[in-house]
């Protein structure tokens, strides 16, 4: 059975699905018809249903869960790896309510929390994720949204911190920050949905297990990342909560929905979005 599956090109990502797309790891029969893209496109191609299994912010699939049910396997969460605020100088509260921000889409986990911790700032302009800095140092916009291996670089090109959004998630609700997660079309039967689950977690395991062997695949499509930033970015996404959500994580995207819920930023959510143990 070959199904459609999105990721991005970031290091975690190609990281984690190594094992899985050449391969390495049982899978079940699956084979895989890979498209790397851009979240926010990822996240678009979500909206349109055009693919069985996704990579897409959790912001996204807020509004998805009618279509896509969340995997145990292959999340971004953790602790002290959230968005960063950033510009060229310190700024008040009013320059940022005044704005413009760049941001790297509006289904971006980065942009819900943006509107958490400034709710005010609505002057928001969208870039790819990667062109954020560039705006900011060109004063295009006066701040920027970063995420992804940016986090590593924005300093070494003059700019300063301005609020850490995932501290800011972490301190306000004790829990780790849900960032990006993969799920599959509903239209997909049970039995292959906990089968892609199956293959996925064996994919991170082999990942986390024999990390040089998936050297080849992440850096093929890192662009002109350094080594280093390129292995800094996976240990900052790549964790226990990838391998399995557990109950921590769980608990984590639950409450993330239950504050967007509560703020009118989704839709109320009615379906269950955890794959049955």
């Amino acid at each position: 059975m070959k199904l459609s599956l999105g990721f991005s090109p970031c290091p975690n990502d190609t990281f984690i699905f190594d094992a899985l797309v050449h391969q390495k790891v049982d899978t079940e029969g699956l084979e895989f018809d890979v498209i790397l893209a851009d979240v926010e496109e990822l996240n678009q191609k979500a909206v349109q249903g055009v693919l069985d299994i996704t990579k897409l912010s959790y912001h996204a699939y807020a509004h998805l869960t009618n279509q896509y049910i969340l995997l145990d396997a292959g999340s971004a969460l953790g602790r002290n790896c959230g968005p960063l605020l950033i510009a060229k100088r310190p700024l008040s509260a009013e320059e940022i309510k005044k704005g413009p921000i760049a941001i790297p889409g509006k289904l971006t986990t980065a942009n819900f929390l943006l509107s958490l911790a400034y709710p005010e700032a609505q002057n928001k302009q969208e870039f790819l994720f990667s062109d954020i800095e560039k705006a900011v140092q060109q004063e295009e916009v006066i701040a920027g949204l970063i995420i992804h291996e940016n986090r590593f670089t924005y300093q070494d090109k003059g700019l300063v911190k301005i609020q850490d959004l995932g501290e800011f998630w972490e301190s306000s609700t004790g829990h780790p920050i849900p960032l990006g997660g993969i799920v599959a079309h509903r239209r997909l039967a049970t039995d292959i949905q906990h089968k892609i689950n199956r293959v996925m977690a064996r994919s991170v395991a082999y990942a986390q297990q024999h990390p040089l062997a998936t050297r080849d695949y992440v850096s093929a499509h890192a662009q002109e990342m350094n080594e280093e930033v390129m292995y800094a970015h996976i240990g900052l996404y790549v964790n226990d909560y990838t391998r399995d959500l557990g109950t921590e994580g769980r608990a984590a995207i639950a409450a993330l929905f239950q504050k967007a819920e509560a703020l009118n930023v989704v839709p109320a959510i009615k379906e269950e979005i955890f794959l049955n143990k």
